[in-house]
């Protein structure tokens, strides 16, 4: 059963055409889950399960992973290290998990080269809208567009999260959902499926999951998050974002070989 459900998780209606969007609730998670071997929660590579499925019956094309749970998706990048068809993408806290990992200099492996990207962040900073912004940059200049984007949508980087040190909150999760609406209806017609991951806290998750799938449906319910303004009051100072900004931009100095071997301009 656990296996179907993999093969089945909102990757076949998006890429079917039947759905503009798709949010699979996918219990468990599958990013940490290596070819072979589980590994964190994690017994099936949900997303690459479904992506090879929808390759090999609908003939789906290039693919774009993007994965924000706070925890590196190392699943994924191992399945697809040596492809070009599929692009993966982790923004994820520095040395979390796996422990001591964080991955920016790992850019993929032979034909693979280029892309397989790992934007990690620093403890305490969170993954904010802006963060995010930097991280789609590359796809505005992706001249190889993606038939579909995948979201590995974790929401363990939120404040209240017992295995991470983040500080999103629920329009912290909204703002990046519209952001990647946006990516998605310039590259590749709206297509857009977002795959749930991890999340631990059982007295917060349940605030930021609505507000993905608010945005993800441009439907506004009743529901109000009563932890917001408490962690909006306990992000970083500007000091610390500057400093977050130069650790991001170190990173960054591997992009010229990125973009040189992945087809973008320049």
């Amino acid at each position: 059963m656990s296996f179907r459900r993999a093969g089945l998780c909102g990757g076949g209606s998006g890429a079917e055409g039947e759905l503009d969007n798709a949010y699979s609730l996918s219990r468990p998670p599958g990013h940490h889950c290596l070819p072979d071997q589980s590994m964190g929660f994690c017994f099936l590579a949900n997303i690459p399960i479904a992506v090879e499925r929808a390759k090999a019956q609908l003939g789906l094309g290039k693919v774009a992973i993007i994965d924000w749970d706070v925890h590196h998706g190392n699943g994924t990048q191992h399945i697809y290290l040596q492809r070009d068809d599929v692009m993966t993408i982790s923004l994820h806290q520095d040395g979390c998990f796996p422990p001591g990992y964080a991955g920016e200099d790992d850019r993929g492996v032979g034909a693979g080269e280029g892309y397989n990207i790992n934007i990690p962040l620093l403890a305490g900073a969170g993954m904010t809208a802006g963060a995010m912004r930097w991280k789609l940059s590359l796809f505005r200049r992706w001249r190889v567009l993606s038939r579909e984007i995948i979201i590995a949508c974790g929401y363990d980087a939120n404040a209240m999260d017992p295995l991470a040190r983040m500080q999103l909150h629920s329009d912290s999760f909204r703002a990046m959902t519209e952001q990647v609406q946006q990516a998605a209806d310039r590259l590749c017609g709206g297509k857009l499926v977002m795959v749930h991951e991890g999340g631990y806290a059982e007295s917060y998750v349940p605030f930021c999951g609505p507000a993905v799938m608010e945005a993800l449906s441009g439907i506004r319910t009743e529901v109000r998050d009563p932890l917001l303004e408490f962690i909006q009051q306990q992000q970083p100072r500007a000091t610390f974002a500057q400093f977050q900004r130069r650790h991001r931009s170190a990173g960054a100095a591997v992009w010229p070989a990125i973009v040189a071997h992945a087809h973008v301009d320049p």
